[in-house]
Parts: C-alpha cells; structure tokens; sequence
C-alpha cells in the first residue's frame, strides 16, 4: 500500500472478536507451555502466569502494586518475591520469548519498533 491509499477500517463483528479472542488465549497458554520447564516450583510459574497477563493487562502503571492489584493480590510480595528470590532461568524464558516471537511475528519484509514510552517523572525541587 502506498501513502496516497486511504487505510480501510477493519470491521469486527462479535463472532469475529469472539475468535479472536479464543485466538488469543489459545497463543498465550501455548506460551506458557513453552516457559513452564523453567521455573522449579508450580508456585512460580503461576505466579509468572499472573505477571505475564498484567503486563499485558490495560492497567497504565505497570509497577509491583498495580500489578499485584490486577492479579488479585493485596500486595506485591508475591510478584517481588518472583523476580527477587524465585528459583527459574531467566535466560531459559528470554531464550522461548525470543523463539517464540521470532516464530509468530518475523517477516522477511517486516521492520520491528519498539516503544519503551513511559510516564513523565514529575521534577522534585531540591
């Protein structure tokens, strides 16, 4: 498509968003398949599970108390204590996400952005 093309909307109707949806849940537990050898405790990789989909949660924070909240925690020990003192290779999980990425999204053609966009830190005056 060339930039003189106007873009056409993708109309969605509620069987098609419906598949999607099944689509999507069907990718992330086979994602989470894949990453489960990693992790020495069910304990971890559950909590994993629930770190994973609060990062891809709508939440606008994606800090230790947000995502706690989203997964149903009253703190964020559970989530500190995963990426703190859990047993689990970290280089075994980045090693499938990569596989994985490269598997379900690498076109020859394709370019790749990604946007580590934050929010604003407020100025502490001194």
């Amino acid at each position: 498509m060339n930039a003189s093309q106007p873009l056409m909307p993708i109309l969605v109707s509620p069987l098609n968003e419906q598949a999607q949806v099944q689509e999507w849940d069907f990718a992330f537990e086979e994602l989470m398949d894949r990453i489960r050898p990693y992790f020495s405790r069910i304990e971890a990789e559950e909590r994993a599970r629930s770190y994973v989909q609060g990062l891809l949660s709508p939440i606008e924070r994606k800090n230790g108390w947000q995502l706690a909240e989203e997964a149903g925690d009253s703190t964020p020990y559970g989530i500190q204590n995963l990426l703190g003192r859990s047993v689990w290779e970290a280089d075994g999980v980045r090693d499938e996400l990569i596989e994985y990425v490269q598997e379900h999204l690498f076109s020859t053609d394709g370019v790749g952005v990604l946007d580590e966009t934050g929010f604003i830190k407020k100025e502490s005056s001194r």
